[in-house]
């Protein structure tokens, strides 16, 4: 990485922003220049980056001049408006948001499990939903192994998935009903600290929330198999940044419980968390802070003779988000595919 490029945050100051400033000091990415954007509200402040005050700037039509790599983590709504301006003055842009996951002209993309999608962007490239991210790191390894044929998930999603603002709320709400008072939900629909919820997003015709069919659909774009049948389960739990997942997996053929282990110590990105004897396995409050998806509790599902259960746990905000999104970024970098020649329509 001899090379350093001019670099703009969008969505600097919310909690992914954060962190994607944090991990570019830290991996020590070549920025040249580094540009923090957001909205109105949030000119003027100052965040810190290699021991200097940034200052943020709002978002506008010349934001982009110059500009090598956008990191995107302000919303689907505006990703639509600026991504395609960004493009076109020349930058690639990683967007962390919904809005051009399913396009089928931008690639969806896990450093671990598909980086040879990244060389067909036309300028953009989608970061995947966070939940989406934790699982397929994990079943990859064993999918190349034994091709899978189904998933059943069920996940247990950490406050961090809705903003910084969330998780400021499960903290406030769970100092008051511990004073006897009633919590107030305002970013939620209901009080999350102390209680769960099936995750409150759009529900479709069939019952699923629009959470669930992002890991159906973003899966089979990111493994480039339509046929794997997936279902899930999503619940938000009050648990503040790592989300964890129940994964059953039915393979093609039968996979051990040891093979399975084996595969998934010698992981990218897995660390396999298991002592059997404690009942000790992967907690979010370990997660928290590390790159890897941790994953534990692999064992023979008793009612399928092809099927094993796992259960993992991973950052939210960092692997499920900014981490990859970093990780997108370096891939660029090293295969000289910072550049593009076809803005994208």
């Amino acid at each position: 990485m001899s090379k350093s490029y001019q670099v703009a945050i969008l969505g600097a100051t919310g909690a992914v922003g954060r962190e994607l400033l944090e991990l570019l000091e830290n991996r020590n990415f070549p920025v040249n220049k580094l540009k923090l954007l957001a909205s109105e509200r949030s000119v003027g402040q100052k965040l810190q980056f290699r021991g200097e005050s940034l200052p943020v700037e709002a978002v506008s039509d010349r934001a982009f001049d110059s500009v090598d790599l956008v990191l995107a983590s302000a919303g689907g709504t505006t990703s639509k408006t600026w991504a395609p301006k960004a493009v076109a003055a020349g930058a690639v842009v990683i967007d962390n948001s919904s809005a051009f996951r399913m396009n089928p002209e931008v690639p969806l993309v896990v450093p671990e499990v598909n980086p040879q999608a990244a060389a067909t962007h036309k300028g953009i490239i989608a970061n995947p939903n966070c939940t989406t991210i934790l699982m397929v790191v994990a079943i990859y390894p064993l999918h190349k192994i034994i091709p899978i044929q189904r998933i059943i998930a069920a996940t247990y999603q950490s406050a961090s998935g809705a903003g910084a603002k969330a998780m400021e709320e499960v903290k406030t709400q769970t100092r008051a009903i511990l004073a006897g008072e009633d919590p107030v939900a305002e970013v939620f629909p209901y009080p999350l600290a102390f209680n769960l919820f099936p995750h409150n997003s759009p529900l479709n015709d069939l019952g699923y929330c629009e959470e669930e069919m992002k890991m159906v659909n973003e899966t089979r774009k990111i493994l480039g198999n339509q046929k794997i049948r997936i279902t899930a389960t999503c619940v938000r739990v009050p648990v503040l940044r790592a989300h964890s997942e129940a994964i059953n997996l039915e393979f093609e053929n039968p996979l051990s419980p040891e093979e399975a282990k084996e595969i998934l110590s010698q992981a990218p990105g897995v660390k396999l968390v298991e002592d059997w004897r404690a009942n000790y396995f992967p907690m979010p409050i370990e997660a928290t802070g590390k790159d890897e998806v941790l994953v534990g509790r692999i064992r023979q599902d008793i009612s399928h003779p092809r099927s094993l259960e796992l259960w993992l746990c991973g950052d939210q905000i960092r692997k499920g988000a900014a981490l990859n999104a970093i990780q997108i970024a370096e891939l660029l970098v090293e295969k000289n595919l910072l550049k593009h020649s076809a803005a994208l329509v």
